[in-house]
């Protein structure tokens, strides 16, 4: 086994927080695991944990990233002509945030995928050399031709597949809809892409299908976001490659145990975004499953498991799960355990024990029906069921307000007027801004932490 103590690593932590106690014949177990990882110094040079022997032994250069940022440059990036220019300066920003020694390139996508730099299907190693000829290289981007993204996620795939590195991302920007290629294809490279990096997508504008990007980003563990303005581009991009460049341990996975008997209902991030992963379960072994979580800096993570145990009589207690953390061994060895946590069952005849509800699952039950309800809502009055819209934005107002989550309750006064936050009472607005609509949508699933 690799010894890691000597690194600069991350360390991890897993707490659990449930009420374990179930009535005579209760079988549902609800808990919030929190995983926190802090620690990785960032500013550092000592290898990582999964950093390859080769990255970790090149004196004072951090080789442990590589990076493919995928710019759109389809006709209507041209429209107006001030996006493609504020699509160009982004990416520069991006490459100027660039860790030194961070492998990278730049890829333009239309209804194809084109390397803008370096080119012959190869990475470049950030330095100021290479960061000051990428931007040479970007000024030659032009528009014309159509979009298709699964193209650009392919390119990127192939380019990432070369890096010896433990962090693989990718950054992805469109400003219109998936018209040149089936959603088979689309899913088909998805399905090729997902576990060999994660990707950040963003729209810009408003003439791009939320659906697709925020697919993209849930398919390969990244966030989604909508940048209306293309001058908030660079900024944005910015932030982006500064969350990448803290990416320090690739790979982790969430394992699940649970005993014979028992069933997992349903595996949940529900922070900082709902992202389902019930799902994306793999079989690990008699009776664990793996759950992706991606790459990880210093961050915490809340996830909702739900277990169902067998029925039991009122004094029994079993262990419902037990959640760890594991990292492949870069050696080619067993999986290393991070941290774990345990979850618990008790039958008791306490009426008051049994019926009180944890308020960490509380508020993440409250969180996930907020992003349920908005997406509901938005649909219906898409659909110009304005009734269900109404009803189910005025739940989703209500809910905003108990949990204190103030941007998207700020968010939802830009396409309801609220008559009455607590009761859920509002009316839809006759009209709506588009730009307010796809934001709604798009950090519909945004969620705020527990009030300590």
């Amino acid at each position: 086994m690799a010894d890691f103590s000597k690194t600069n690593a991350p360390w991890f932590s897993v707490e659990v927080y449930q009420n374990e106690f179930l009535p005579e014949g209760g079988r549902e177990v609800n808990a919030i695991v929190t995983v926190t990882s802090a620690g990785g110094g960032t500013s550092g040079g000592a290898p990582l944990i999964g950093a390859s022997a080769s990255a970790a032994s090149l004196p004072g250069r951090r080789t442990d990233a590589a990076v493919v940022v995928m710019v759109d440059c389809s006709g209507s990036m041209d429209y107006p002509p001030t996006k493609m220019r504020n699509a160009r300066d982004a990416t520069a920003a991006a490459v100027d945030t660039l860790r030194d020694g961070t492998a990278f390139a730049v890829v333009s996508g239309t209804h194809v995928a084109a390397e803008v730099y370096p080119g012959g299907g190869r990475l470049a190693t950030a330095d100021a050399t290479t960061r000051a000829r990428a931007k040479e290289a970007l000024r030659g981007l032009s528009t014309g031709g159509g979009t298709a993204i699964g193209t650009w996620l392919r390119l990127a795939g192939r380019l990432l597949g070369g890096a010896d590195v433990p962090i693989r991302h990718g950054i992805l920007l469109t400003d219109g809809r998936n018209e040149h290629e089936t959603p088979e294809d689309l899913r088909a490279a998805l399905d090729a892409c997902t576990g060999r990096f994660t990707c950040d997508a963003r729209g810009v504008g408003t003439d791009w299908e939320v659906k697709e990007v925020t697919g993209i980003a849930s398919a390969l563990l990244g966030t989604a976001d909508i940048v209306a303005d293309p001058s908030g581009l660079a900024a944005d991009f910015t932030r982006m490659m500064e969350n990448a460049m803290g990416k320090e341990v690739a790979d982790v996975t969430l394992r699940l145990w649970t005993p014979v008997g028992a069933e997992l209902a349903f595996v949940k991030q529900v922070a900082p975004a709902v992202e389902d992963l019930t799902g994306r379960r793999t079989e690990a072994g008699a009776r664990f499953g793996d759950y992706p979580t991606g790459s990880w800096g210093d961050e915490s993570r809340d996830y909702h498991v739900c277990v169902r145990v067998p029925e039991a009589g009122v004094g029994r207690e079993m262990l419902a799960a037990r959640a760890s953390l594991i990292i492949p061994d870069p050696e080619g060895g067993a999986p290393h355990p991070l941290a774990q946590g345990l979850v618990r069952a008790v039958w008791t005849d306490d009426m008051a024990a049994s019926t009180a509800i944890n308020p960490q699952v509380a508020h993440y039950t409250g969180q996930a029906e907020l992003a349920q309800v908005i997406q509901q809502g938005l649909d219906a009055r898409k659909f110009g069921d304005f009734d269900n819209a109404t009803a189910k934005l005025g739940r989703a107002v209500q809910l905003a307000a108990a949990s204190g989550n103030e941007d998207t309750a700020k968010l939802l006064a830009k396409v309801v007027d609220v008559v009455d936050a607590a009761t859920g009472t509002v009316r839809l607005k006759a009209r709506v801004a588009e730009a307010d609509e796809m934001t709604l949508e798009t950090r519909s699933t945004k969620t705020v932490r527990v009030k300590k």
